[in-house]
């Protein structure tokens, strides 16, 4: 029951994943949560987020925003960084990451999405066949609704941590090297 909500892979940090490897793989499109994913809640596109989306496009990848958000904070992020966004998506609905798909031209087998929340980011890339990675947040200052969410999250990753995985190996760390194996 407990295993829709678990993400396909953990790590310390949206940063830290090898998006090289993942494209060697065969993936083309990332989807991004932003706030406490990328940069803490609110705060804009720092210079590591705009490299990082800079390093991503030479790599080849394709990228998209998904976050529940007015437009504004979205789109003020997506411009700083150089790439498309959806706003109000709905999360953990599945229309807005088959919209992001749709923009980005790919397909769930080519799409991995990267987010801090179980129920909003990982549940609903899950829902739309997309792999997920989960970060942890990137700052504990959050909206109390989130403050919420992420006490039933630690009862869920307790057995998630707890449980032997099904299929494959479960990364935990954060090494450059984690990807789906």
């Amino acid at each position: 029951m407990l295993e829709r909500f678990y993400p396909d892979r953990e790590t310390e940090s949206a940063y830290t994943i090898n998006y090289q490897e993942l494209y060697e793989k065969g993936y083309r499109g990332v989807i991004f949560d932003i706030d406490n994913t990328l940069v803490p809640h609110g705060a804009p596109a720092d210079e590591k987020a705009v490299l990082f989306f800079r390093n991503l496009r030479e790599i080849g990848l394709q990228t998209v925003l998904l976050s529940n958000n007015k437009e504004p904070r979205v789109k003020g992020f997506a411009d700083a960084v150089g790439t498309g966004y959806l706003f109000k998506a709905g999360k953990p609905g599945r229309r807005g990451y088959e919209k992001a798909m749709e923009v980005m031209g790919t397909v769930p087998e080519s799409t991995f999405f990267v987010g801090d929340q179980l129920f909003t980011d990982v549940w609903g890339a899950k829902k739309a066949g997309i792999f997920t990675w989960l970060v942890k947040p990137i700052h504990p200052k959050e909206e109390i609704q989130i403050v919420l969410k992420r006490c039933l999250e630690r009862i869920v990753l307790y057995f998630y941590h707890r449980t032997p995985p099904s299929s494959g190996p479960r990364c935990r760390g954060g090494k450059s090297g984690d990807s789906k194996k």
